[in-house]
């Protein structure tokens, strides 16, 4: 059976715990399970099904993508929803994520040719909750989300690949990009 995989960056520690406590009070408040089952993170390639012999292909091209990449800063600011399915800290600023994931995807094209061309924009964000949300409680979280604030800022150094276990989202590798 094919593993499930998919490539996000992780911020540093303090926007990564704020952020967190945010999916952990979506979850109490919702019971929402997605909300919880991945750490904060901002998806630059979706999760898609791949036999075993992929991560190591993957990693091998990540690698050598990461080297010719330099750090980037990624702004966050406020809340809004795709749909009523999904709660999300939105990305303001998202000129430099945006080129960064153009290269990726544009180096996976020729190098990793298993990662699929995305069919829809990108729009990058931090996913608080998303699909299980239950829909009678949507009306009180968007209220509830649309009086609050939130913002933060943090340089990207590296890009993690992860694996689905079965139960869980398990970091397989972290890249760096190249230092200055």
């Amino acid at each position: 059976m094919n593993a499930l995989y998919l490539v996000a960056l992780l911020p540093p520690e303090s926007v990564f715990s704020e952020t967190w406590a945010l999916k952990q009070e979506v979850h109490r408040l919702t019971g929402s399970r997605n909300a919880v089952g991945l750490p904060p993170h901002i998806t630059l390639i979706p999760p898609l099904r791949q036999p075993d012999a992929f991560e190591a292909a993957c990693t091998a091209t990540l690698t050598e993508f990461a080297a010719t990449q330099q750090p980037f800063s990624v702004s966050l600011d406020g809340f809004a929803w795709f749909d009523n399915r999904t709660l999300f800290v939105q990305v303001s600023e998202a000129r430099a994520l945006q080129s960064f994931h153009a290269a990726l995807m544009d180096w996976c094209q020729t190098r990793l040719p298993a990662v699929p061309p995305e069919k829809r924009p990108f729009t990058p964000h931090l996913t608080l909750a998303t699909r299980d949300l239950p829909p009678a409680q949507v009306p009180a979280l968007r209220e509830l989300f649309a009086a609050r604030s939130y913002a933060g800022a943090f340089v990207v150094h590296n890009i993690t690949l992860f694996r689905h276990d079965g139960q869980h989202w398990q970091p397989r590798a972290t890249f760096a990009l190249r230092t200055l």
